[in-house]
């Protein structure tokens, strides 16, 4: 189904809670599995319905947030979705309760038994009106960072659009744009305090209504952990500051001296190289296009998947002004078709955004035919392994998009990659110091940032920027508004992508069949037990 051929309608909650509850009755009572399996299959026809319609209006939404009528959908999901979530506990409470576990477990695996456990686990229906105000102020998140409206460079840009100005030679163009990037933050500070205040409190209360000690319990069971836990995290943070901080600091110290720097500035810090960063050879259209040819080499696979997203309009990338921050790839599940959300920016994002999407996509296209919704996806760190690796799987065909630059998109992305798992640790280790002390200030909040930040980012130095000096450059983060201790996911999927990157390099067919061999396993196994799937040393060890 073309995306813009799908047409949208608002899922009546009472209606679908009567056939819900009426088929859970039905499931509850089967004599044979293959009778409870009926049922169950109908209730997922009547849930695949009402995530689509959530995911089309959502989508929607996301590539215009001033469109009124979507405007009005999303507060309406908003809303109801922690009811329609309450609908799903009937169903995997009749799943959990049934006598059927183990022809379930030999059709769906383990892990779909463990997933649904943190999900029933995660959700009361006394922290509904909580849910549903988080949701509105995720909302508000969302909303703020698209009314970025700036003037510059003789055009209006959003936040997408500022990124493109600050890798450039030109010094003083850099600045400026920095610049005015920070002072929106600053000026909407207050807005973004009180958004994250609030957060932060309705968390800890549902936390705390649920029987928690405090959030981050509720939080790792949200994001579905069934095989480590926060001790097991706060470990793998410091193996990783341990590793690679000494090396990230020996890389800065090269690239102040490729671009003729004493030291790294956060006015220099994206300019890569003294002639200028990787160049693009042409715009967004040209991209998909040379991401299209660029798939269509790699494999049968992916040839069959690139033409089904491009013949099916499945993927908005164009930055524009209202359009949500940031990019994501997502499931419309009545067609099983993936979609991807970005925002081209015209710098060397652009290839990371068609590359890192399109390995979310990927997966998903591979793991299509699974007829439980909640298997389509892997947990979230499982999700990043695919995202992450394939970014390292396109660099033969990097060519195509840079030219003569591709050599030096290769090693910034290659040091981008290590440079980063510094700073993923630092979010992660914000989140739990926020949710451990739900009752800091907000200036407490960003002492506490910018004292984590001295540890695991000791080289970054804002100079003159006196509102990221003293701890504001967490605002821009959306995972920290919007999922919480999502962030660790993609330093723990960096390692398994930098071991993905390891393998191609002494055989790459070997590596790529390793790939191929997990992205039709869907959320069919854990995190760990995906790694040991692939033949991958485990992350924790």
């Amino acid at each position: 189904m073309d995306f813009e051929d799908i047409k949208y309608e608002r899922i009546d909650y009472n209606e679908s809670k009567e056939k819900i509850e009426e088929l859970t009755k039905l499931m509850d009572k089967s004599n044979s599995f293959k009778e409870f399996e009926k049922y169950m299959n109908e209730v997922n026809k009547i849930r695949k319905h009402i995530l689509t319609m959530n995911t089309v209006s959502s989508i929607r939404f996301s590539i215009n947030t001033k469109d009124k009528f979507y405007k009005n959908e999303n507060a309406y999901w908003d809303e109801t979705s922690p009811l329609f979530s309450d609908l799903d506990m009937l169903f995997y409470r009749s799943i959990l309760n049934s006598n059927f576990e183990k022809e379930i477990v030999e059709k769906y695996g383990k892990q779909f038994y463990r997933y649904i456990e943190t999900l029933v686990n995660s959700f009361s229906k006394d922290i509904i009106p909580m849910l549903q105000k988080e949701n509105k102020l995720m909302s508000e998140y969302t909303e703020l960072l698209a009314s970025a409206s700036i003037n510059f460079d003789g055009k209006i840009c959003n936040l997408s659009d500022m990124y493109s100005y600050m890798g450039v030679e030109n010094e003083e163009i850099r600045k400026n744009a920095i610049r005015l990037h920070t002072k929106f933050f600053e000026d909407n500070e207050e807005e973004f305090d009180s958004i994250f205040d609030k957060l932060v409190k309705i968390r800890d209360e549902m936390a705390k209504k649920m029987g928690f000690e405090n959030f981050i319990e509720l939080g790792y069971l949200r994001m579905n952990r069934t095989d480590y836990d926060e001790s097991m995290v706060e470990i793998f943070r410091e193996n990783i500051y341990n590793k690679y901080l000494p090396i990230v600091e020996n890389l800065y110290l090269e690239q102040a001296k490729r671009i003729n720097a004493e030291k790294i500035d956060y006015y220099n810090e994206m300019l890569e190289f003294v002639d200028g960063n990787a160049r693009l050879q042409g715009d967004g259209d040209y991209i998909m296009s040379q991401g299209r040819k660029m798939y269509k080499e790699m494999s049968q696979e992916t040839g069959e998947f690139i033409d089904f997203l491009m013949e099916n309009n499945l993927f908005d990338v164009q930055a524009r002004e209202g359009k949500a921050m940031g990019g994501y790839c997502t499931i419309i599940h009545d067609y099983n078709e993936p979609f991807i959300f970005g925002n081209f920016n015209g710098t060397v994002d652009d290839v990371d955004v068609l590359t890192h999407e399109a390995g979310h996509a990927f997966q998903v296209y591979m793991s299509r035919e699974l007829d439980m919704p909640e298997l389509i996806f892997p947990t979230l760190d499982s999700c990043e392994i695919f995202s992450m690796s394939m970014e390292f799987f396109t660099y033969p065909w990097m060519e195509l998009f840079f030219g003569d630059d591709a050599e030096k998109y290769k090693k910034y992305h290659y040091d981008s990659a290590l440079k980063f798992l510094p700073y993923g640790i630092l979010v992660d280790h914000f989140q739990h110091e926020i949710y451990r002390n739900p009752k800091m200030s907000p200036k407490e909040r960003k002492e506490v940032w910018r004292k984590l930040e001295k540890r695991y980012l000791p080289y970054r130095d804002y100079s003159d920027l006196e509102f990221l000096e003293r701890g504001g450059y967490w605002f821009r983060q959306g995972h920290i508004f919007k999922n919480p201790f999502y962030y660790i996911d993609y330093v723990l999927a960096q390692e398994c992508a930098l071991q993905f990157k390891n393998l191609m390099e002494i055989n790459r067919q070997d590596a790529w069949n390793r790939y191929i061999k997990i992205s039709s396993l869907g959320g069919k196994y854990s995190f760990i037990e995906l790694v040991e799937k692939a033949g991958l040393k485990n992350p924790f060890k």
